[in-house]
């Protein structure tokens, strides 16, 4: 019987079409997880209602707190900014809480914080004492608002390499509430703005200039409020709630005048102890840079 030779198949051949099969896969897998950062790429550009809507809401209290000084009435203005920090202080958070956070939350964050925290106590300040006092009134304003606008540039580019239990200078909220808390303070008891035109300068000045600082202020971010704490701290909270609205003026000027001392303290503090006053590290910056 005639046996005929059998043609084995070439392993080759069998390797190479394997190879090609699992190219195809990882050419589709590549394909597949492109589209899907893609995908997330769009999601994290869009624009969140819920935060952006309280970020909208503290812009507005800043617009309108301008509007108000250029109307004379002082008192609605330097609320209005006080209502904007509430504000301020809740978008982020809700951000957080519902996994919202977006670039263009941070940077319409910053530009709202621009107008409520700085241009709007410049203007309210100047249009209350400081417009009698000629050229050092606006120069006074000015250097108010730009500190202002430097302040919230340098935390947004050194905000991955500052010690983070502090902030690096006056924050611009705390400085807007100095400033509309001593405007709103005086024209609660009655004094005219053009007779303190010098007390609101130094203020002005005093919260423009620390605010480009290095002075270091407690930020209040290592605060863990899930952990028991003292009752004395529990007590001294609710005195607190208890007392601002008794005089809201009086109670909070006061407050932020003490925090805008704080820094300060804490700087000669960490001088006689040997620690160092800086808060960036350096070779944190030089990669941050590159």
């Amino acid at each position: 019987m005639a046996s005929f030779n059998r043609r084995k198949p070439k392993r080759g051949g069998s390797a190479l079409a394997t190879m090609l099969r699992f190219k195809r896969h990882s050419d589709n897998a590549q394909q597949e997880g492109e589209q899907a950062r893609k995908r997330a790429m769009l999601r994290r550009r869009g624009v969140y209602l819920l935060p952006n809507a309280f970020t909208t809401a503290a812009l507005f209290c800043g617009f309108y707190a301008i509007v108000m000084a250029m109307n004379l009435n002082f008192e609605n203005a330097s609320i209005a900014i006080f209502a904007a920090m509430i504000l301020d202080s809740i978008d982020g958070r809700v951000a957080r809480m519902t996994n919202t956070q977006s670039e263009f939350g941070a940077q319409y964050d910053s530009l709202s914080d621009m107008v409520s925290f700085g241009a709007a106590p410049a203007l309210v300040v100047y249009e209350w004492s400081l417009r009698g006092m000629g050229k050092l009134g606006w120069l006074a304003a000015f250097v108010y608002c730009a500190g202002g606008a430097l302040r919230l540039a340098r935390f947004n580019t050194n905000i991955a390499v500052v010690d983070k239990r502090y902030f690096q200078g006056l924050p611009s909220p705390a400085a807007a509430a100095m400033v509309a808390g001593f405007v709103w303070l005086m024209d609660d008891l009655g004094f005219a703005g053009r007779d303190l035109s010098w007390y609101a300068w130094a203020i002005t000045l005093y919260g423009g200039l620390t605010m480009v600082s290095n002075v270091p202020f407690y930020s209040f971010k290592d605060l863990n409020f899930k952990k028991p704490v003292p009752f004395t701290a529990a007590l001294l909270i609710v005195l607190i709630f208890v007392a601002v609205p008794t005089d809201p003026p009086k109670w909070l000027f006061g407050l932020f005048v003490s925090y805008g001392l704080s820094g300060y303290v804490i700087y000669v503090w960490r001088l006689i102890k040997g620690k160092p006053v800086k808060l960036i590290d350096k070779p944190a910056q030089a990669e941050a840079d590159q």
